[in-house]
């Protein structure tokens, strides 16, 4: 099951993907993809709907994040063994957690904003897993079940705030716009293999990563589990899981993200992300004259 948020900036709506890719109204029946819809029962209550019964929406409608209601956005770094050989950084012992802002999450075709006074704006393809049911100290055999479902995420970074302004990761790490996520929220069922899932993601019609979850060095039941053992884990919380190689940073000379920059992110069976890059100064200068930014 695929299930999508979509309407205007703050007001989405639930709805699902049919099996032709139609997108499905499911406001009169789901007050939202968050919270308690999250739980394994009420997913289960929502595969037994008929999406044909459901309201068709346009195809052009704006898709918003794919879950709502989240608190804890969680980010695992240097997760793929490739993308630290790029880094020249050690094989993490165990994974390394920083927290991304709530406040950063977009949709997933939603604009890319360079921060003001920004000069190293990188993207980063990803794997996220979105929390199901509060987890707290569950061990990594029974992880999966508090699991809803997972999605892709842009983990996008500014390194000189990430890497050289000292203190954690986080400074680099949420700034509006950093976090787009969705298109749609896949449930487990429909992901046969969650260690085989290729990954890429273009930067203006160059490829600049390409891996797979094989490369993983902590799986998703790992991360889960580690997480819960350090902070209260509940329903909508997103883990996004670390980046295969390519990143802007890891180039010679590094490429980093500028203004008309369009980025593609695919990963298998969670669809695509379409973000175009805008300069902060043009994004203000749209939202303060009414102009639709999305």
């Amino acid at each position: 099951m695929k299930l999508i948020r979509h309407g205007a900036q703050g007001s989405e709506k639930p709805g699902l993907v049919d099996r032709n890719g139609g997108f499905r109204d499911l406001s009169a029946i789901l007050r939202d993809i968050a919270g308690p819809a999250l739980a394994r029962d009420a997913l289960d209550r929502l595969r037994m709907i008929d999406p044909e019964s459901l309201p068709l929406l346009p195809k052009d409608i704006r898709l918003g994040p794919c879950v709502g209601g989240t608190r804890n956005f969680v980010a695992i770094g240097l997760n793929f063994a490739d993308h630290a050989a790029e880094t020249g950084a050690p094989i993490p012992a165990e994974p390394i957690l920083f927290n991304k802002a709530p406040s950063c999450i977009s949709g997933p075709n939603d604009p890319v904003i360079i921060p003001k006074s920004s000069a190293k704006t990188d993207w980063e393809v990803e794997l996220a897993v979105v929390i199901g049911a509060r987890a707290s100290y569950v061990h990594a055999n029974e992880a999966l079940d508090y699991v809803a479902g997972l999605c892709i995420c842009n983990d996008v970074s500014e390194r000189e705030w990430q890497m050289e302004r000292g203190g954690t990761w986080t400074k680099g790490k949420g700034c509006p716009t950093f976090g787009p996520i969705g298109p749609w929220l896949v449930t487990l069922d429909e992901i046969p293999d969650l260690k085989a899932l290729s990954m890429s993601l273009d930067v203006s019609g160059q490829r600049m990563q390409t891996g797979s979850t094989a490369t993983m060095i902590f799986d998703v039941a790992q991360l889960v589990a580690y997480t819960s053992h350090f902070m209260m884990l509940e329903p909508g919380d997103i883990i996004t899981t670390g980046t295969p190689p390519g990143v802007g940073l890891g180039m010679k000379p590094p490429r980093y993200l500028r203004p008309g920059d369009e980025m593609v992110l695919r990963i298998d069976g969670l669809g695509e992300q379409r973000q175009t890059v805008m300069a902060f100064d043009d994004w203000t200068a749209k939202v303060s004259s009414g102009e639709p930014t999305h």
